[in-house]
């Protein structure tokens, strides 16, 4: 599979409202035109991953710009709209809602004051409380509009991060942890520093379940969070694919357990040090049978260059196009220790008998990344307010209590619970009744 990995593309209205005043487009525009020749080479992209910074101060107006630009750019790069997945990063939040509101001031700092030892009950008691948690989210309303349709947006206190799952060779598949950094972004009205915020345990659970690959996804790279040594350990240990933003750095590195990217700003600003666009495309594969299996990733940086206008390879120490690297499959090593690992041709030594059908467990919210049910979900998105309602209602997905909670978090729970209940060819058929009308 053919992932394509951006960062920080920073829509700035009111500069981005208007094509022919957008300093920033014609990078955007190269963009897109080296993505379509780069698919005509390697083929076409399975999902566009967007870590964070879509927006510049979290305006609706940018969301609706960066909506028209990411279909543009799906259509070149061959992946459906529904196989985008979007992160919130730093510029997402809109801190006139913090500034505004001492209910998500007070909140933030209970949270960053509480001692290190203490922090994980703070930041679970304000979460989980009805006006702390919304009053945490408030500053992503507008990124939740936007992300809502991609079933990647945010509220509290159960929907911390988003997972979804895609399909890879011989049964694996490669699990997208969609982890959100933000809820600490602008607290008394200063800047985000390095070690300012906060992940948590409750977001780097990435539990490593069998025959299934951990990408983790977040904007920003673990050294900003409190929490950094934690974090860094707990995705080191469970994810093999690593994604960042935030640091406007193209950067990638490799272990034997994982690789990690650090993703290039599609638009840093011009006046930075350093300033240079850049993108990832990484190809996923899975190498070999039994224990002797791997992850197989190419990497494909690209980064711009002026005078002529275009995005050109990074290259390898070896003056590679390609970086390339051979991860053993997580836990196979560890549970067969005799195996020998890189060789693809390398026998199963124990033979482990496949569990009955009815004992396995299906994470239904995980289970939404199937490319059916993530087009219902885009579908069920492009209703009416009240289709949406009365399908919701009909169906049992939501109480009428929650008809006060704001769309993106009560259709978000009605979702994930159609998949819980097995209800999801009941919403199918209700979409598509009510489709043009």
């Amino acid at each position: 599979m053919l992932l394509l990995h951006i960062s920080d593309i920073h829509f700035r209205s009111p500069d981005c409202l208007n094509p022919d005043f957008d300093p920033d487009r014609p990078y955007r525009t190269r963009l897109i035109q080296d993505v379509k020749s780069q698919v005509a080479k390697l083929g076409s992209v399975g999902a566009i991953l967007i870590g964070g910074d879509i927006a510049f101060k979290g305006a609706p107006d940018e969301y609706s710009t960066a909506m028209k630009w990411i279909s543009e750019l799906s259509a070149v790069a061959g992946c459906p709209l529904e196989r985008v997945f979007v992160i919130p990063g730093n510029h997402d939040v809109d801190r006139s809602t913090i500034t505004r509101a001492a209910t998500t001031r007070n909140a933030q700092a209970a949270i960053t004051r509480a001692d290190a030892g203490w922090r994980e009950r703070e930041f679970r008691a304000q979460i989980s409380d009805p006006d702390t948690g919304r009053a945490l989210t408030a500053p992503l309303a507008a990124y939740n509009e936007f992300a809502k349709v991609f079933n990647c947006q945010v509220y509290l206190p159960d929907h911390l991060y988003w997972k979804q799952d895609l399909a890879l060779e011989d049964g694996v598949t490669l699990r997208i942890y969609g982890l959100t950094s933000t809820f600490l972004s602008g607290a008394e009205g200063r800047n985000d520093t390095r070690e300012s915020l906060y992940l948590s345990p409750l977001q780097t659970v990435l539990d490593p379940v069998e025959d299934v690959v951990n990408l983790a996804f977040c904007h920003h790279p673990p050294d900003w969070f409190m929490d950094q040594d934690d974090v860094n350990d707990a995705i080191c240990g469970r994810s093999s694919i690593h994604m960042f933003g935030h640091k406007h750095r193209q950067r990638i590195s490799k272990d034997d357990g994982f690789i990690r990217f650090s993703a290039g700003a599609v638009n840093p600003d011009r006046n930075e040090a350093g300033w240079q666009p850049g993108y990832n495309l990484v190809e996923v594969n899975i190498d070999g049978a039994g224990v002797g299996r791997g992850i197989l990733i190419k990497a494909h940086l690209r980064q711009w260059q002026s005078n002529p206008d275009m995005f050109r390879a990074v290259l390898t120490n070896l003056r590679d196009e390609v970086f390339r690297h051979r991860i053993p499959f997580p836990g196979d090593a560890r549970t067969n220790p005799t195996a020998t690992i890189g060789s693809a041709s390398t026998p199963s030594l124990i033979s482990v008998p496949a569990l009955p059908s009815d004992t396995v467990e299906v994470d239904a919210e995980a289970a939404m990344g199937d490319p059916s049910t993530r087009n219902l979900v885009f579908r069920f998105w492009n209703l009416s307010s009240s289709a949406r309602r009365e399908i919701s209602l009909e169906l049992g997905l939501i109480s009428k209590e929650e008809l006060s909670v704001p769309e993106p978090e009560r259709y978000g729970r009605a979702l994930i619970r159609a998949g819980e209940r097995n209800q999801v060819e009941e919403l199918a058929a209700a979409v598509g009744k009510r489709e043009g009308h």
